[in-house]
């Protein structure tokens, strides 16, 4: 067994060979806080979370570390715009990230370390890349001498010389415009905090290389993180880290973006899709299976027949599940998955290619199920759930339990489950007597209605037809 993952600085599969034997150590690029996260931002802790379950799978150990960004430009420019201290944006909106992760089943983090909780290791980073020549003070600023590290751009696969940084706004004394602050220094009314270059604030791509570096070492397997932070937020984060004397990350992995008409989801473009919005109109064990079961590397383009698409293809392996628990009663998963869902899985995390043994294993079920084979419904069914728990998408698991009946909805569902049930009884009893056209005039009028009734060997069952 070899899991292979796809290394952005190498551009190519590769091999994982862990630092230590049985343990994998996972840092990823959390939230950065200015704003509610929407469904782009939850596909990258969705996806990672994924890679975290198989990794656990497969038998290892992990330690997953996912930062807070609390502190960066746009969080200040949001709190002098609405009046409200920059750490009262950034927290109201951490929790609705951390709320996000959960409602989609995302574990939590073995660590989740905030930017401005480490301002002390940044200092000593700092201190350390001055000293061995790879960093420089000016104006109360500190920046990062690009030029002193020669495998600048090796991530992004860039020249150095065709390199146009955009100009940071307030920032003096670079001695080349392409060297990137590390430390900024203090505004009127920002936040800062004393250095011995005098009072300011963080950089974004230092507080990434200090918090790594103090939860995984000075090296740690994978690096993880979107797309566009390739460049330049990676790229900087390497050469400070590997400048300061750290090995930092032996695989780089990236996952791709959610689109809408072509372009990334983002708060600047208008475009979002807000997170807390979405599970009030979607089940978030559907949400979970749209933005999770697409290739990591896959752009996914957001529409809402996609994520009806997904719904209905939830449905049936639900409706699977449903039918061999009535009939065999509660069914633990299989201790493994099956083989070619497991080499689908090692093979560079390939959730489309497993979704498809699961969904096989579906149909055989269903197929066993109408031949009323029982024994064989059963076994597979303690493989689907094998399956969806590695996913993270097991209905029957405790996270899942009662999602649909959640809150006030749980007294609506057993008001129109009496309701439907009393109609079904007519129906029934039209049907012992063999008055088929009043049987079918009702069971037409509950589809009109947007229920689906489902006649089986135990009686009629209705459920809410898809979209």
């Amino acid at each position: 067994m070899t899991i292979r993952l796809y290394d952005t600085s190498a551009r190519q599969i590769r091999d994982f060979t862990p630092l230590t034997p049985g343990c994998v150590s996972i840092y990823l690029c959390g939230a950065t806080v200015q704003s509610a996260p929407h469904i782009g931002h939850i596909r990258s802790g969705l996806n990672f979370d994924i890679m975290r379950r198989w990794f656990a799978y497969r038998g290892y150990d992990v330690t997953f570390v996912r930062n807070v960004t609390d502190i960066d430009d746009k969080i200040i420019a949001k709190s002098g715009d609405q009046g409200r201290p920059w750490w009262s944006i950034g927290y109201e909106n951490e929790r609705g990230f951390n709320a996000g992760y959960d409602a989609l089943g995302c574990l939590p983090p073995t660590y989740e370390p905030r930017a401005t909780g480490h301002v002390t290791e940044m200092v000593e980073m700092m201190r350390g890349l001055i000293e061995r020549g790879h960093a420089y003070e000016a104006d109360g600023s500190v920046y990062f001498d690009v030029r002193s590290y020669p495998d600048y751009l090796s991530l992004s696969n860039q020249d150095i010389d065709d390199l146009r940084q955009p100009a940071e706004e307030g920032i003096t004394g670079k001695r080349d415009p392409r060297d990137f602050a590390m430390w900024k220094a203090t505004k009127p009314g920002e936040p800062d905090w004393e250095t011995p270059w005098g009072r300011g604030r963080p950089g974004w791509h230092l507080e990434c290389s200090a918090m790594a570096h103090k939860y995984l070492g000075s090296a740690f397997d994978i690096h993880g993180g979107g797309l566009d932070l390739i460049f330049p937020h990676h790229e900087n984060e390497i050469a400070q880290a590997k400048a300061f004397g750290d090995d930092f990350a032996q695989y780089w992995v990236h996952n791709a973006w959610v689109t809408m008409s072509g372009e990334k989801m983002s708060k600047s473009l208008g475009n979002s899709v807000l997170i807390e919005e979405m599970v009030k109109r979607w089940r978030p064990i559907v949400l979970r299976y749209y933005l999770g079961t697409p290739h990591y590397r896959s752009m996914i383009e957001y529409s809402e027949e996609a994520l009806q698409e997904a719904e209905a293809a939830f449905a049936r392996i639900e409706g699977f599940i449903q039918r061999v628990v009535e009939k065999a009663g509660e069914v633990a998963p299989a201790d493994e998955v099956p083989t070619a869902f497991a080499d689908a899985m090692d093979d560079d995390l390939g959730v489309p290619q497993a979704l498809a043994v699961l969904h096989n294993t579906v149909r055989q079920g269903n197929t066993a199920l109408a031949a009323d084979d029982k024994e064989a419904a059963v076994a597979r069914l303690a493989e689907v759930r094998a399956m969806l728990g590695v996913l993270g998408l097991d209905p029957l698991d405790p996270h899942w339990a009662g999602e649909a009946d959640r809150g006030a909805g749980a007294e609506l569902h057993d008001v129109v489950d009496s309701l439907v049930r009393l109609v079904l009884q007519q129906r029934e009893s039209a049907r012992e007597r063999k008055d088929w056209a009043t049987a079918d005039a009702i069971r037409d009028q509950l589809n009109q209605s947007g229920l689906a009734i489902e006649d089986s060997p135990d009686g009629p069952r209705w459920s809410i037809a898809h979209r």
